[in-house]
């Protein structure tokens, strides 16, 4: 389902800053300690018996290596920063657009959810089943056997307008009774905000939903009809 997918993929950012956090404090912390122990051992060297120069300039080379590394890694995470909030910056034009997703739609009571579905194309039947926020199926369509896009009207298998909510549509490919593919469709959804979560660009779409920017697979303006 889409919210799970989403927050799966904000566990999965937030996670991967963590690690980049934790592994460049993890540098800084070992060169102040290589530092440390460097001038300790110049400092407490046993004047009869000196420091090697030859293992005294190696132990020089590896501390400015390591200095070298830290401040690579601090330039490194200050690009990526800055090319992070270019991209939401360059990305702050989809605001009320909308985007195509493989996510949960949102039905505001009135107008329809625009689903693309992409069955298998050796399917002789296709069904769209509908499920509200909490798993339950609202309502089973037939499909043709293609790929253009629906328009499902908010309503349940009754034909009584469903409540205003995040909706799923799961696209089901049969043949010969068979069972061919299982799918979550994609749906156009207005795009409402754009926020940065470590260096990804997330969507904040009509119904509340975080998607990536990275899996939106189209654009279009939102007075566009199906």
């Amino acid at each position: 389902m889409t919210d799970a997918v989403s927050a799966a993929g904000s566990a999965t950012t937030t996670q991967t800053s963590s690690v980049k956090s934790t592994s460049a404090s993890g540098l800084a912390s070992d060169f102040e300690t290589f530092l440390k122990m460097l001038t300790a051992q110049a400092r407490y060297q046993d004047p009869l018996e000196p420091l090697d120069s030859t293992e005294y300039a190696s132990q020089l080379a590896q501390f400015s290596m390591v200095e070298q590394q830290v401040q690579s890694n601090e330039n490194l995470i200050a690009m990526q920063n800055q090319l992070g909030l270019s991209n939401m910056a360059a990305m702050s034009g989809w605001v009320g657009m909308e985007a195509r997703v493989s996510a949960p739609g949102y039905f505001n009571g009135t107008s329809p959810v625009v689903v693309s579905p992409n069955p298998a194309a050796t399917a002789d039947t296709v069904t769209m089943i509908v499920r509200d926020s909490d798993g339950t199926e609202v309502n089973r369509i037939a499909l043709p056997v293609s790929a253009e896009p629906y328009s499902w009207d908010g309503t349940d298998k009754d034909g009584n307008t469903v409540e205003e909510g995040s909706y799923t549509f799961t696209i089901e490919s049969r043949r010969n009774d068979d069972v061919l593919l299982t799918d979550l469709a994609e749906v156009y959804t207005e795009v409402k905000e754009t926020q940065m979560v470590g260096s990804d660009v997330v969507l904040i779409t009509e119904g509340g939903s975080a998607i990536l920017a990275s899996s939106v697979t189209a654009l279009r303006n939102r007075s566009t009809d199906a």
